[in-house]
């Protein structure tokens, strides 16, 4: 049974809703501005009683309206295209640079543009060198974290285009080798949570990765370490993604306040 956040009984902290709240409002402009509540409670992988109250709080705050049922976005969350959208301030090569020595791990920033998977950004830490791309980065998707959880946010449609133009294969002993096999993984995978991969792309090497998009862009955060490291790899990805989901928020409301200034 698929994980969905807010079973576990506990009341969830303001931070937690925040990121909620961005998820619902993410998965609403992901349709084009409408959506019913079952419809965003089930793509943002929530509960339907807490989508519902979020909901209303959007609607409060004027980010929303609600239209016979309908929820609608006030205005679109735009975003420009430039690869920093989604980084701190500071510039993404600095913020990878930065997470690499926090979480000890080689950093990854990608985006899927055009159809293909792009590398934006790797961390430049020699303690903690970079996968060496010794398969195409761009038509191995199926087989890193990185482009995993890129493939996951995608349309059906634009993922079956992608596999049809860059076919599934086995690159090591633990890949994923068939199409169906590897539809039935991302099947099983809730879009919002972190992709862990062990040795798939590369021998002694594992992975994780974790969305960093709101909206029409496709983006995650990856990161890499030994696979004799691997014990560390659940934890370092949580990690990863509360900072990327810091981003997110920042850039979510951000934005969302400029939409709505007198």
């Amino acid at each position: 049974m698929p994980y969905r956040e807010g079973e576990s009984g506990t009341a969830p902290t303001l931070i937690q809703s925040v990121r909620r709240a961005v998820r619902l409002l993410d998965e609403l402009e992901r349709r084009g501005g409408t959506g019913s509540a079952k419809q965003l409670a089930r793509d943002a992988v929530l509960p339907l009683p807490t989508a519902y109250h979020l909901l209303r709080t959007l609607v409060h705050e004027g980010l929303v309206r609600n239209d016979n049922g309908a929820y609608r976005l006030v205005s679109p969350l735009r975003r420009g295209t430039d690869t920093a959208a989604h980084a701190p301030a500071l510039g993404i090569q600095a913020w990878v640079d930065t997470l690499s020595r926090e979480l000890d791990a080689a950093v990854y920033f990608v985006q899927y543009l055009d159809g293909e998977v792009r590398l934006g950004a790797v961390s430049g830490n020699p303690a903690r060198p970079p996968v060496e791309e010794w398969a195409d980065f761009r038509a191995t998707a199926h087989a890193h974290a990185a482009g995993q959880s890129l493939l996951l946010q995608l349309e059906p449609e634009q993922r079956d285009d992608h596999l049809s133009r860059h076919r599934v294969t086995a690159l090591t002993p633990h890949t994923v080798a068939t199409h169906g096999d590897f539809e039935r993984r991302l099947a099983a995978a809730p879009r919002r949570l972190p992709v862990l991969e062990h040795q798939e792309y590369a021998l002694g090497t594992a992975c994780a990765a974790v969305p960093i998009t709101v909206g029409a862009e496709t983006a995650a955060v990856a990161l890499s370490i030994p696979a004799a490291e691997g014990a560390r790899l659940r934890g370092l990805a949580d990690r990863l993604q509360k900072r990327a989901e810091q981003v997110l928020i920042a850039q979510t409301f951000a934005v969302a306040a400029a939409g709505h200034e007198p």
